[in-house]
């Protein structure tokens, strides 16, 4: 099977809108919409990935059970891990986020962005 997507094509009404809440993220700058479509997930749910949107914020991560690959479409953030510099991701922008990444990041311009989450 080959699933193909075209990330940057989704309409953002084909996204499901909600606040952004643990067990993500926890939001430190008021409530945060968020907007996402998963496009697949293996039978175990090891893997997901889709397509996530989020309106400007600051919000805390924590991969304590899960890493996540991101690439950014659209907008601009920024990403800074616990004791670490800040990074800025825009669009073309590929990161990591490994098991254990915990940090803070900051959308300053709505981004969209493709992802896989593994466990």
């Amino acid at each position: 099977m080959t699933l193909v997507i075209r990330p940057s094509e989704v309409d953002a009404a084909e996204l499901d809108a909600k606040p952004l809440a643990p067990p993500s993220a926890q939001p430190l700058s008021g409530e945060i919409i968020v907007r996402g479509k998963v496009a697949f997930a293996n039978d175990d749910r090891t893997i997901i990935s889709g397509i996530w949107e989020s309106e400007p914020g600051t919000s805390r991560w924590e991969f304590l059970t899960r890493g996540e690959i991101v690439h950014i479409l659209s907008g601009r953030m920024t990403v800074q891990q616990d004791d670490g510099a800040p990074v800025e991701l825009t669009a073309g922008s590929a990161a990591f986020f490994p098991l254990g990444w915990t940090g803070e990041w900051t959308v300053i311009e709505p981004v969209r962005k493709f992802y896989v989450v593994y466990k």
